[in-house]
């Protein structure tokens, strides 16, 4: 199954990338505008992406991925899976909606069936992905799929700076987490009068999801480092792992479209998005970086090593 499922992933998102390297080298571009240096720019970027998730993909179903530095591994899946789980819920309402929105701006034809075809390797790949990753963690790294949440404590733990580390980002968390949802549902603290009518579908569900996945990953660090609320500890893991990546890899990727020429303004104040993206940004960094001290805890507590 995992091969399956990495070659599943490989053959999905084959059609984003020959999409993002014709419009890398402007080829069937929908619109002149797409043939700007930082459209060019944002296209490399995301072909770089898919190129890479190819490669991953193939490391998850074939021995020679098992060789690979744990880094090189752990970082593009990390940021991966932060992109692509959380489209992929959005994706039956985002998809439709920019098709709509893309005929009712008088868009060529031949855009809408590329739009469809990103669409399906972005779905297909978010499928496929972590499922391949699965197979892939099972086998290499066990303790972050299985067992009980409390495997005790090794020598020389970290754990009380994982409790005050977990703590200050769920506070952080749960704060971006109710100023995206109270905007999600029609909150205009914070938003410029002007662009009240601006606040399309679009935005309103990457609110609420940046939202939602706030709370998970602040339910999810809390759990992790006190040892309560769950007996298994793959579901705050996931919860804690997804978030982290999604707070990252959403704002990150926000930044890229913002410079392009013709992106459209924020309904936000301009102070109100920088505040919140670069929270997003620290957060999402500093829950990664108390889950590596979870899992490196975790590894030597189950091993048994004793320095």
């Amino acid at each position: 199954m995992r091969r399956i499922w990495g070659y599943g992933a490989a053959v999905a998102v084959s059609p984003y990338l020959l999409i993002k390297i014709a419009w890398t080298f402007g080829l069937f571009m929908p619109t002149d505008q797409m043939g700007d240096p930082s459209w060019r720019i944002a296209n490399a970027v995301t072909m770089v992406l898919a190129a890479a998730g190819i490669l991953l993909a193939m490391a998850f179903c074939r021995p020679w991925g098992e060789r690979l530095p744990s880094w090189l591994v752990a970082l593009p899946v990390w940021v991966g899976t932060g992109l692509l789980i959380p489209m992929l819920l959005l994706a039956p309402v985002l998809g439709p909606a920019a098709i709509t929105r893309d005929i009712k701006a008088g868009t060529a034809d031949f855009w809408v069936y590329e739009q469809v075809f990103v669409m399906l390797s972005l779905v297909g790949v978010g499928i496929c992905l972590p499922l391949a990753l699965a197979g892939y963690a099972k086998a290499r790294w066990p303790e972050v799929l299985g067992g009980p949440i409390d495997c005790g404590d090794p020598p020389g733990h970290t754990r009380q700076l994982q409790i005050f580390l977990a703590r200050f980002v769920a506070g952080g968390c749960i704060l971006l987490g109710v100023i995206k949802v109270f905007w999600a549902l029609g909150g205009t603290t914070g938003i410029d009068p002007a662009m009240l009518d601006d606040r399309d579908i679009w935005w309103r569900l990457l609110s609420l999801s940046t939202g939602a996945w706030s709370f998970a990953g602040a339910w999810g660090m809390l759990v992790l480092t006190s040892r309560r609320g769950s007996r298994r500890f793959l579901l705050p893991m996931a919860a804690a792992w997804i978030s982290s990546g999604m707070l990252f890899s959403y704002n990150l990727f926000n930044r890229l479209s913002a410079s392009r020429p013709d992106a459209p303004p924020a309904p936000e104040y301009p102070l109100a998005q920088v505040l919140t993206m670069e929270a997003g940004t620290v957060l999402g960094v500093m829950m990664g970086m108390t889950l590596l001290l979870v899992l490196h805890d975790r590894r030597r507590a189950l091993r048994g090593e004793s320095d």
